[in-house]
């Protein structure tokens, strides 16, 4: 039986226009709380091939598929195409913040094939397919899920917007940091990372982004659900995670227990490395424990070359730049010309325990003004390090003291504070326009 909820009833049209509204799920970013394989991603089932799918783990209850639409929408009509393997017994969610949900349908004695729930009045950014019954003894599989409605800002139908116009989206706030949970929690009053969650939490942020080594120290699965789920955990569905190279030491082997813990998270596009846009902002997340393999960066010139968004920022876990006992590290010399070469603005590492700003500079180490500005924010919870030799064009460094970056940013320009865990900034930037 399919039920509509708020006393709705399938087949009716809705408000006026509804059945012709836009489609705004195709190609957006999509999450779920599980995949059968790497074949199987969430992505699959909003990328408007039939022939793709995404599939859960089997045999397990609760699961769910998410997309995010980028922006507020009015959901009118959602769409499921089922696999073999469908839900019998599921809900359709919209969230503005993707933390709190409101059921806007739903089903409890499906049958799979095609469900094609119209006359909804959803509004939310954030929608998802909450399945809470197989059908099989399998898990469950979409071959499409298609979201349709009017977002809150659309462009004027008289408009003829220009090919490279950007979607300028106002200003909005970011959270960062690496180098994040040591093997410790809350009970210990000398653990650091539930503080800096703490923190992170509080300054309520759009979105977080880790800078690698997120769980120490060989970030099994195990360790991430006994530490970082007991801190950053609490936030980790507003999180764009990247690895670092202790994610790498996982005896299951190499990213495992980081893969298993973020999931579609940390890959949303199949792999480690990923990119995504907020207002006018394109986020280039890397993995730079892979920064030998063709295939990123080629995938790097491909995304850079298709951006249409006026300010970029990149974060990875190594620097090129840095004070602190690990130093420079060539590894993202070759990166950082690429992202030179397409005027990147901004980018964030961990690895070392500092935190230590630098002046706009060049791959070469060169001050000038159409330089990328590079922040070191290992600072998350790990042992700090000391600051040993300090690099040309580093402006300002502090070690010893445990927070988070609040990065600040416009639609053509940003800025930051090192903030501590007592809530106080402990360094400010200057204000920076994008290129």
């Amino acid at each position: 039986m399919l039920v509509l909820v708020g006393g709705l009833l399938l087949g009716w049209s809705g408000r006026a226009g509804a059945a012709a509204d836009p489609l705004l799920s195709r190609g957006k970013a999509a999450t779920a709380s599980s995949t059968e394989g790497s074949s199987y991603a969430a992505g699959k089932a909003f990328d408007g091939n039939t022939a793709t799918r995404w599939a859960s783990a089997e045999g397990k209850d609760p699961q769910w598929l998410r997309v995010d639409l980028g922006v507020n929408a009015t959901v009118s009509r959602i769409k499921l195409s089922w696999e073999a393997a469908y839900a019998k017994a599921y809900r359709l969610e919209v969230s503005a913040d993707g933390a709190t949900w409101t059921t806007v349908a739903e089903e409890k004695a499906g049958n799979g094939g095609t469900d094609d729930w119209t006359g909804l009045t959803g509004k939310g950014r954030y929608v998802r397919m909450y399945g809470t019954a197989r059908g099989t003894s399998y898990g469950y599989s979409l071959f499409e899920m298609e979201v349709y409605g009017v977002t809150d800002t659309p462009p004027s139908p008289t408009a003829t917007p220009s090919p490279t116009a950007t979607a300028p989206g106002g200003a909005f706030t970011v959270v960062a940091a690496g180098d994040i949970a040591a093997q410790c929690t809350a009970s210990d009053s000398a653990c650091a990372h539930p503080k800096t969650a703490a923190l992170a939490q509080k300054i309520d942020p759009k979105f977080y982004l880790t800078m690698g080594d997120n769980q120490y120290d060989d970030a099994r699965l195990s360790d991430f659900r006994a530490y970082y789920d007991k801190s950053w955990g609490a936030f980790k569905a507003k999180t764009h995670p990247v690895p670092g190279n202790h994610e790498t030491y996982d005896p299951a082997g190499s990213l495992s227990g980081y893969k298993a813990y973020f999931g579609n998270l940390a890959y949303p596009q199949g792999k480690s490395w990923y990119s995504f846009d907020e207002g006018n902002w394109h986020f280039v997340a890397l993995d730079s424990n892979a920064f030998d393999q063709s295939a990123q960066i080629d995938w790097l010139k491909a995304d850079l070359a298709a951006n249409t968004r006026k300010c970029v920022a990149a974060y990875w876990h190594h620097p090129l730049y840095s004070s602190g006992g690990h130093g420079n590290d060539p590894v993202s010399r070759p990166v950082w010309r690429i992202l030179y070469d397409a005027r990147a603005d901004l980018v964030l590492n961990g690895h070392d325990h500092h935190y230590e700003r630098f002046a706009p500079q060049d791959p070469d180490g060169k001050a000038t003004a159409d330089g990328i500005v590079e922040i070191v924010g290992g600072m998350g919870g790990a042992e700090p390090y000391p600051i040993e030799q300090v690099q040309p064009n580093s402006q300002k460094r502090i070690s010893g003291d445990y927070g988070v970056l609040k990065l600040e940013l416009t639609d053509s320009g940003y800025g930051w504070s090192f903030v501590g865990t007592d809530g106080k900034a402990k360094d400010t930037s200057p204000t920076y326009s994008c290129h």
